[in-house]
């Protein structure tokens, strides 16, 4: 059951973590508006399509980004507060252990975590969905696709094949067909253009010319113009700009088992974002953990020091995720292994700041 002191700290942690990423998110919100005022210009948007489309959407993109700063660096605040108006020492000197006091604490990271991990697994990428659009058609240029010559596996023994694609009026040209068993060609259709037929859900091919392979031998014969269903959509070729984050966690499962499928190369930024997500509630509660170590001693000199601190070590922290995001993509780490590379790190970090940092 919690003591009055657990739900004193507790509080204190929780509101000063409301505080603090508000206060960040805020600031960063102005300096984003500043950035792309141009184009709220340019498309003659008015301040209600702003507020609602976009930044009631980036909020809490970027709430969930800092995240593992804003939980930091509120408890460095709460801490060296209390440390500075020698509560600390009171409460230590009632016979409460250190590692007792890390308790309000570790509870705070962890309610925090699992509220995050909610929002970044459901919720966000929900938001997410509305303000990416946003960025697409007011702020980003057109996307045209410029793949060429692209392979698709569509099914266990089928792959497509399109010289070219044009994602503006969903029209493929020299487009294949082929059927390969193990390693033998044993069917391949061909048509000059694949048409998307928006209404019927199907493509339309023009004429095809089809060879079958029977050992040495091969036949062809022709085929008029007609409607089929492919294991192929326009959205394989739609931007993909920012669309990890547009996607749930269930959603994300999917995607990325569907990619495996298709034996898709682009597989890895998606691990990534899946083990990010998993990984975050984690982050938060060792971050949680450090603050305190690091901040409950009464300095001479007040908090700031240890605020100042605070954001150097939580800022190295960002630079241990973008490293190792980075070395996951480049294919230099498992993708499964990179996002818990800064918190193998950073608990290394506590466990040595905890022995040696005098409290």
């Amino acid at each position: 059951m919690l003591r009055l002191l657990d739900k004193y700290i507790l509080g204190k942690l929780l509101t000063t973590f409301f505080f603090v990423v508000v206060v960040l998110v805020m600031v960063i919100c102005v300096i984003d508006f500043t950035e792309k005022n141009d184009d709220f210009i340019k498309h003659d948007l008015g301040a209600g399509k702003i507020l609602l489309e976009y930044y009631l959407n980036l909020f809490p993109f970027y709430a969930n980004l800092l995240s593992p700063i804003t939980v930091f660096i509120a408890t460095v605040l709460v801490t060296s507060r209390l440390a500075a108006r020698t509560e600390i020492v009171a409460i230590l000197a009632s016979g409460v252990s250190f590692r007792r006091l890390l308790l309000p604490y570790v509870m705070g990271g962890t309610i925090i975590g699992l509220v995050i991990f909610g929002m970044i697994g459901w919720v966000i990428p929900q938001a997410n969905k509305t303000r990416v659009a946003f960025e697409r058609r007011y702020i980003k240029n057109p996307y045209r696709f410029q793949g060429r010559n692209v392979h698709i596996k569509i099914g266990p023994q089928s792959y497509a094949y399109l010289e070219s694609y044009d994602n503006v009026t969903n029209i493929g040209y020299r487009f294949a067909l082929e059927t390969i068993e193990g390693t033998l060609l044993k069917r391949r259709m061909t048509a000059e253009v694949i048409n998307w037929d928006s209404t019927k859900k199907a493509w339309h091919l023009t004429p095809q010319l089809v060879r079958t392979f029977r050992g040495d031998r091969q036949t062809l014969h022709t085929l008029p113009a007609r409607d089929t269903t492919l294991n192929l959509y326009p959205k394989d070729f739609a931007s993909t700009f920012k669309l990890s984050e547009t996607l749930s966690l269930p959603e994300l499962n999917r995607f990325i088992q569907e990619k495996i499928d298709r034996g898709a190369a682009d597989t890895d930024i998606y691990l990534v974002e899946k083990y990010e997500r998993l990984s975050y509630p984690f982050a938060i509660v060792i971050l949680t953990v450090i603050g305190v170590i690091m901040s409950a001693r009464k300095a001479r000199g007040g908090v700031g020091g240890q605020i100042a601190l605070g954001f150097v070590l939580a800022f190295v922290f960002i630079i241990f995720v973008i490293m190792s995001r980075n070395l996951a993509l480049v294919g230099s780490m498992p993708p499964a292994l990179a996002p818990w590379v800064p918190n193998i790190v950073f608990t290394l970090i506590g466990v040595v700041l905890y022995r040696f940092v005098p409290r």
